[in-house]
C-alpha cells in the first residue's frame, strides 16, 4: 500500500472517530470535497460573503474554532474560526480564492472511494457496504454531483463550515492577528526568515487576500558603488536602509503614495520608478527587513524559520549547482549572523510560524 492510500484510510477513521454518527452521504461528501474541494465555482464573492454572515448568525460564540483536514489539497473550516478574531470578509475571499477546477479530482475520488469501500468491507468504518456499494453506483452513473451531509450527520453536529485550499488554512492564526489589528487602523508588517523559507509565497498569499501593497527587500540591496567595507562589515548592511525608508517606510506612515526605484541584480543599476497608493495594509518582505533600524515602524513583523534540511532540499531543487553553492557558502551565512546578532527571531515584534 503506498503513502497516499495509508493516509487517505487513516484519515477516514479519524473522520469517523471525530463524527461516530456519519452516514455514507457524509463519506461521500468528505471525499468530494477532499478531491474537488469548493463543491461549486463561485461567481459572486459578496454572495459568499453573505452566506457566511447569516449562517454564522446561528453558530455558537463560545465554540473553540475548528479546522478539519480533508484528504488532500483542502479543509474544512468552521465558522467558530470566526470567534477568534478572523472577519467573515476574509473568510469568505479565502473560500472565493479556493473555488477553481481540480485537474484530475474526478480520478482521485474514485481512488478514495474504493479505499473507503476496503474499510468498510473490514469494518473499520461501520457501515452498510452492500448499501455503499449501490449509492456508489448510482451516484457514479449522475456524475459525482455534490452531495449534501446527511439528516443524521446535521441534527447530531450542525455543520457550518467553509471548504478553502490548504494555501490558505495554514495561515489563519496569522489572517484572525491581521484582522484584530486591522480594526484599529492602518497596518505595516514586516516578513523575514531565511532563504527559501516562503516568505515571497506568504506575502503573494496576503496581497490575494487582502489586496494589499507588497515590497521586497531585494530591490533596496545595495548599489555596487555602495558596498564599502565599512558597510558590509554591518550586521544586515547589505541592504540600502537609508532607501527603503526614504522611498517605501516614511511615505507609508503619512499615508502618501509611494514611489521607489526596484534594483536590478544583473545590471547592478535601479530600475525605472514604480509608484503605487497607500493601501490598509502593506507588507515589507525579506531578509534584513526586520533590521532593528525598522522596528518602531512595523505593528507586526512575521517570522518563518526553516530547517536546514528542508532550506537545503529547496535551494538545491530552484537553483543551478553554481548560484545554490553561492546560498550555503556566502548569504546564508550572512544571514545567520544576522539572525543571531539581532536576535530578529526571539524579539516580542515576532510571530514565529514554523516550517
Amino acid at each position: 500500500m503506498n503513502k497516499s492510500s495509508e493516509t487517505t484510510r487513516s484519515l477516514l477513521i479519524k473522520h469517523y472517530q471525530a463524527y461516530p454518527k456519519l452516514q455514507i452521504e457524509d463519506v461521500f461528501k468528505y471525499l468530494f470535497q477532499s478531491a474537488l474541494g469548493c463543491e461549486h465555482l463561485l461567481t459572486d464573492e459578496n454572495a459568499a460573503l453573505g452566506y457566511i454572515k447569516r449562517e454564522y448568525e446561528s453558530v455558537s460564540k463560545t465554540d473553540a474554532p475548528l479546522v478539519d483536514a480533508l484528504d488532500g489539497n483542502f479543509s474544512r473550516v468552521h465558522l467558530s474560526t470566526l470567534n477568534c478574531g478572523l472577519t467573515a470578509e476574509t473568510l469568505a475571499k479565502t473560500f472565493f480564492l479556493s473555488a477553481s477546477p481540480v485537474s484530475d479530482g474526478k480520478k482521485a475520488l474514485e481512488e478514495k472511494l474504493a479505499l473507503a469501500g476496503e474499510l468498510i468491507g473490514e469494518g473499520s468504518l461501520p457501515l452498510d457496504a452492500k448499501l455503499f456499494d449501490s449509492m456508489l453506483e448510482g451516484w457514479r452513473d449522475m456524475g459525482f454531483p455534490a452531495v449534501r451531509h446527511s439528516d443524521t450527520f446535521r441534527k447530531s453536529y450542525r455543520p457550518a463550515y467553509r471548504v478553502i485550499s490548504n494555501r490558505f488554512s495554514e495561515y489563519l492564526p496569522l489572517f484572525s492577528e491581521i484582522d484584530k489589528r486591522l480594526k484599529n487602523g492602518p497596518l505595516v508588517i514586516a516578513i523575514e526568515g531565511g532563504s527559501a523559507s516562503g516568505k515571497t509565497t506568504l506575502a503573494a498569499i496576503l496581497r490575494d487576500v487582502y489586496d494589499c501593497n507588497v515590497f521586497h527587500t531585494d530591490d533596496f540591496f545595495l548599489r555596487p558603488e555602495q558596498r564599502t567595507a565599512e558597510r558590509l562589515s554591518e550586521v544586515g548592511g547589505n541592504i540600502d536602509r537609508e532607501r527603503l525608508y526614504d522611498e517605501v517606510i516614511s511615505p507609508i506612515l503619512k499615508g502618501e503614495e509611494i514611489c521607489y526605484r526596484p534594483f536590478d541584480c544583473q545590471t547592478g543599476e535601479l530600475d525605472e520608478a514604480v509608484t503605487v497608493s497607500a493601501k490598509g495594509l502593506t507588507v515589507i518582505e525579506g531578509t534584513y527587513s526586520m533590521h532593528p533600524a525598522f522596528d518602531k515602524y512595523y505593528d507586526l513583523g512575521i517570522f518563518l524559520d526553516i530547517s536546514p534540511e528542508l532550506q537545503k532540499k529547496r535551494i538545491i531543487n530552484r537553483n543551478t549547482p553554481e548560484f545554490a553553492n553561492r546560498f550555503f557558502e556566502e548569504w546564508i551565512p550572512l544571514e545567520n549572523e544576522y539572525f543571531t546578532k539581532t536576535d530578529v527571531k526571539n524579539r516580542s515584534l515576532c510571530l514565529t510560524i514554523g516550517k
